[in-house]
């Protein structure tokens, strides 16, 4: 059994085997395991626009409700994935390893991080993501960086320029394809038990 924290309940996870979705109603945030996760907390106060917002209308960078808070301590404890937006001001503000483009890189706690791409999985946009995972040895991704028929905003690690602008719920989508390669990467599940408790000062 796999936990996928923070998704729709009715949405690409619902029909997967073995797979336990928890949404809004369930409210992730009390998962407490013991199945490894596959988590996609909210990303709209960690994203690469998330200090002019604050400024413009007042939405405080970070303040999730502890959502990322909980996911990275949820894949620390039970092992897994949680995914961001690349660029993701989480990474900063809760000291994890920067990815770079074209491979996994391994961090000092053991973890792994990559930057790959949604749209080498089939999303029109680029959409450009990052992932940290606890786990012995992650399977290898699609690397291509394919040109974008579209765009989630006009970022230029979302595709930018000229191209068409795709919805919010288009945007939001997770290809079929890259659902199934963060399912094999938490399948490979390795818990950090020593780590599970570090989490920011500030926080």
């Amino acid at each position: 059994m796999i936990a996928a924290l923070y998704v729709d309940a009715k949405g690409i996870y619902a029909s997967v085997e073995g797979i336990d979705p928890w949404d809004i109603t369930r409210e992730a945030r009390h998962y407490h395991g013991p199945h490894p996760v596959i988590a996609h907390p909210p990303c709209s106060v960690w994203c690469s626009l998330a200090r002019l917002n604050e400024v413009r209308y007042g939405r405080t960078v970070g303040d999730d409700g502890g959502c990322f808070a909980h996911a990275l301590d949820s894949v620390r404890r039970f092992g897994g994935v949680l995914e961001h937006p690349a660029k993701s001001l989480a990474w900063e503000a809760f000291g994890l390893l920067r990815p770079v483009a074209g491979g996994w890189q391994r961090a000092f706690d053991g973890s792994w991080v990559c930057e790959v791409n949604q749209g080498a999985y089939g999303h029109p946009a680029r959409k450009a993501t990052w992932l940290y995972a606890c786990v012995d040895m992650p399977p290898s991704m699609r690397w291509a960086n394919p040109a974008p028929t579209a765009t989630v905003s006009y970022l230029t690690n979302h595709g930018g320029g000229s191209l068409p602008r795709l919805t919010k719920k288009a945007a939001r989508s997770t290809p079929e394809a890259f659902r199934d390669a963060l399912i094999s990467i938490a399948k490979e599940h390795l818990p950090l038990p020593s780590l599970a408790s570090v989490l920011p000062s500030s926080l």
